[in-house]
């Protein structure tokens, strides 16, 4: 009797252990999310940079307006300043697409770029 309480124990000792290793080394829902929504930003400006190009202001206004929604989703502590200045910048060229300088608006997409793959190569060398 003894040795089977014994067992039984040990049994339910190393399943609880399992149970709470797997959840501990398991990947937080919250980090996908993050690294979808700088994707997407990066996506946008990159569609809003296409469509300059091409001459499609209402597109370039569109595709700012989304990477200015997507970025909202990318919090992270260490990049939140620039996140909030590389999100004026894109206000910025938004504006200067609509007021008719394409050459303005340009440069901001190009600093807004810049700026948010700067903040997405920070962001993932601290969450390898």
């Amino acid at each position: 009797m003894k040795v089977s309480k014994k067992i039984l124990v040990s049994l339910v000792m190393a399943a609880f252990m399992a149970l709470v290793s797997s959840t501990a080394f398991a990947a937080p829902k919250g980090e996908a999310e993050v690294k979808a929504a700088i994707d997407n930003t990066l996506a946008a400006i990159t569609a809003a940079q296409a469509a300059s190009k091409s001459g499609d202001l209402s597109g370039v206004s569109k595709a700012i307006g989304e990477a200015r929604q997507a970025q909202k989703e990318f919090r992270f502590e260490g990049t939140e300043r620039q996140r909030q200045k590389a999100n004026d910048k894109l206000r910025l060229a938004r504006e200067s697409f609509e007021a008719g300088d394409t050459a303005a608006g340009d440069a901001g997409l190009a600093e807004a770029l810049k700026s948010f793959t700067e903040m997405k190569a920070v962001y993932g060398a601290s969450h390898k």
